[in-house]
């Protein structure tokens, strides 16, 4: 008998179509490839953001609003000793933090005056206590203002002018700040500090009041949420112009903001890592708030250190990071160590890191997966990187824009406004160019604006897009979508530039400079440095007439009145200034100038800051910045 004689009959039995259908399959899973590669990628994201969709929508159909903060109760009562925070290796349970910020709540339950929907201004750094007292005041129905520490004096003023609080709490570690903003302050703030006793005349001190006070929770009816669309933080942004504006933060957005790790894998086991100021959104939205949606642990650190990252990933067994595009160079700037890829990170979500950190961060430090994300603080919008496409900030297709509906549209860089036909209608881009991100201002995707400016919350907005009464957030941002749908951030529009994570107001800038008595005008941009992320400050100058250069008073001005990441690295003094035809500030051909010495005959001076002063730019310095021996 032949060999094949022996073997099994099943195969014979089989119908003749079915090597058709396999033949079929396999064709169609070849095509998918070829010409949709992402199509079950885009499905698996597509389908996650409408189950959370459907989740927060049944919520509203029941007429119970479930918040993160409702959820934080929750998990405090369900996982009690879980550590939710470890901070300089001290562990805080939910039970841990849910009690302290209990403490919270019931001092200013009965020594404030405190009714739900008042606002408390909160000027503290990364620890716990910040937490504990940004979750007690919620607890009490509050808005929550997060204030910038890098901010000085009378912008700092500014943002407690806009956003009325009726009380401002202060870090034990800023109590300088306070006391230069302290004489100015409006005398119907009560002033709060996180120490034990207070030195100042008419401020409280809070820690003693609070190792007083109950753990026993407040009634559950001063946090409840009827709607929402209603307001619970505030956290500031410099935005594209002036000084800094209040992001109304609803509890809409709060909910969006903590479903990023979850939509980007992130699980219950995981430990996530925050470096980057809880003032931010993306550490206090999408990373603590991430962590209670996940019911995770968190890992605080008070300050980002480059030199202590992996060692901290290390020892506290890190699965997920947060970062910033700069915290990212940061790292690959680091010296070389053995053994930089023993660690258990899986995750890194952020934004605004280059294509080539981002392929020498993949290379150097092993397979952890970068999840980039688009999202302005204020926004209506948001793009997720889910396929790890490099440089990327996320992927759009035609479901996506049912849901999220936005367009990138033609912009006039001179006259910096977007280009309308001859009907007055916008025009949108071609794939592949440069365009400004607009996003569809409806129900679903509401824009809430600033507080006390309705000017500014106005002058986001674009209405008569497209058609009659359409209306439009206007992000300030220009994006680039490719033929494969992936989208790209390009640059920022208007008087704004990035640089240290951080979004640098040019008119702040300006008028802080043109204070000084020998300054007549300053012209304000952001100048590319290689190998540096974003855009350093410059400032171009005109000295009043008869008035010479001081630049000890410049240092002592800027290092004054403005954060460090806003203090101009390079100015430039100038004989005119050169205007646009509309008398703005001419700044494009300046930007293309750089701060090349040798190509240009103005003086200029670099702000050397272990000199603590500025000092003459020479053609040797301009050298020692590019070979990146002068650190920026």
């Amino acid at each position: 008998m032949r060999a094949w004689d022996d073997l099994p009959l099943f195969p014979k039995l089989l119908p003749s179509w079915v090597p058709g259908v396999v033949a079929g399959f396999a064709s169609l899973h070849l095509i998918q490839k070829l010409l949709f590669p992402y199509f079950w990628a885009d499905l698996r994201y597509l389908l996650k953001v409408l189950l959370y969709g459907l989740r927060v929508e049944s919520y509203r159909q029941r007429g119970k609003i479930v918040t993160v903060l409702d959820k934080f109760v929750k998990l405090a009562e369900k996982q009690p000793h879980k550590a939710f925070l470890i901070y300089d290796g001290k562990v805080l349970s939910y039970r841990d933090v849910d009690r302290r910020s209990n403490r919270v709540a019931q001092v200013f339950l009965h020594h404030g005056t405190l009714k739900k929907g008042d606002t408390v201004a909160l000027l503290m750094g990364n620890e716990p206590d910040f937490i504990h007292v940004w979750f007690g005041l919620a607890k009490l129905g509050c808005v929550v203002a997060f204030l910038n520490f890098n901010v000085r004096s009378r912008s700092l003023l500014h943002c407690l002018t806009s956003c009325e609080p009726k009380i401002l709490i202060v870090g034990a570690d800023l109590l300088g700040t306070l006391e230069e903003i302290l004489p100015n302050l409006q005398k119907d703030i009560s002033v709060w500090v996180m120490t034990k006793d207070s030195t100042f005349p008419s401020v409280h001190s809070l820690l003693d009041k609070m190792e007083a006070a109950s753990e026993d929770p407040v009634p559950v009816s001063r946090r409840s949420a009827s709607n929402l669309k209603s307001s619970v933080l505030y956290i500031f942004t410099s935005g594209t112009t002036g000084l800094p504006k209040a992001a109304v933060i609803s509890h809409m957005q709060v909910l969006k903001g903590a479903a990023g790790l979850w939509a980007f894998g992130a699980t219950a086991e995981d430990i996530i890592y925050i470096t980057l100021p809880l003032y931010h959104s993306a550490a206090s939205l999408l990373g603590i708030g991430g962590c209670i949606e996940l019911g995770a642990t968190c890992v605080l650190r008070k300050k980002f250190s480059a030199s202590q990252f992996w060692s901290d990933c290390k020892k506290y067994n890190v699965t997920v990071i947060q970062y910033i595009g700069e915290l990212c160079r940061y790292l690959c700037s680091q010296p070389v160590k053995d053994g930089e890829k023993n660690h258990k990170v899986r995750l890194a979500v952020g934004n605004g890191v280059r294509n080539d950190v981002w392929r020498e961060f993949l290379n150097r430090f092993g397979a952890v997966k970068i999840c980039e994300f688009y999202g302005a603080t204020e926004g209506n919008i948001c793009f997720m990187n889910h396929t790890g496409k490099i440089g990327s900030v996320g992927r759009t297709n035609f479901f996506y824009k049912l849901f999220f509906p936005f367009d990138l549209i033609k912009y006039d860089f001179q006259k910096d406004e977007p280009i309308r036909n001859k009907h007055g209608w916008c025009e949108k881009v071609k794939k592949g160019e440069a365009g400004l991100l607009i996003s569809q201002v409806n129900a679903k995707n509401p824009f809430f604006g600033y507080a006390g400016n309705k000017r500014h919350t106005e002058k986001k907005l674009l209405s008569e897009v497209f058609k009659k009464g359409d209306l439009y957030f206007n992000t300030g941002d220009l994006m680039v979508q490719d033929h494969e749908n992936f989208l790209y951030f390009w640059d920022r529009i208007g008087d704004t530039f990035r640089w240290k994570g951080e979004n640098v107001a040019t008119t702040e800038v300006s008028d802080v400079i043109v204070m000084l008595d020998f300054i007549q005008e300053a012209n304000v941009y952001g100048v590319s440095v290689p190998d540096h992320e974003g855009k350093a400050g410059m400032a171009s100058l005109i000295l009043k007439q008869n008035r010479a250069m001081d630049l000890e008073q410049m240092y002592k001005q800027v290092v004054t009145y403005l954060p460090g990441y806003a203090c101009p690295l390079f100015l430039r003094v100038q004989e005119t200034m050169e205007m646009t035809g509309t008398f703005k500030q001419q700044k494009f051909r300046l930007v293309d100038e750089g701060f090349n010495p040798s190509t240009i005959t103005d003086p200029l001076y670099f702000l050397d800051n272990s000199k603590q002063a500025y000092i003459l730019l020479t053609k040797e310095v301009y050298e020692r910045i590019l070979s990146g021996q002068i650190k920026l």
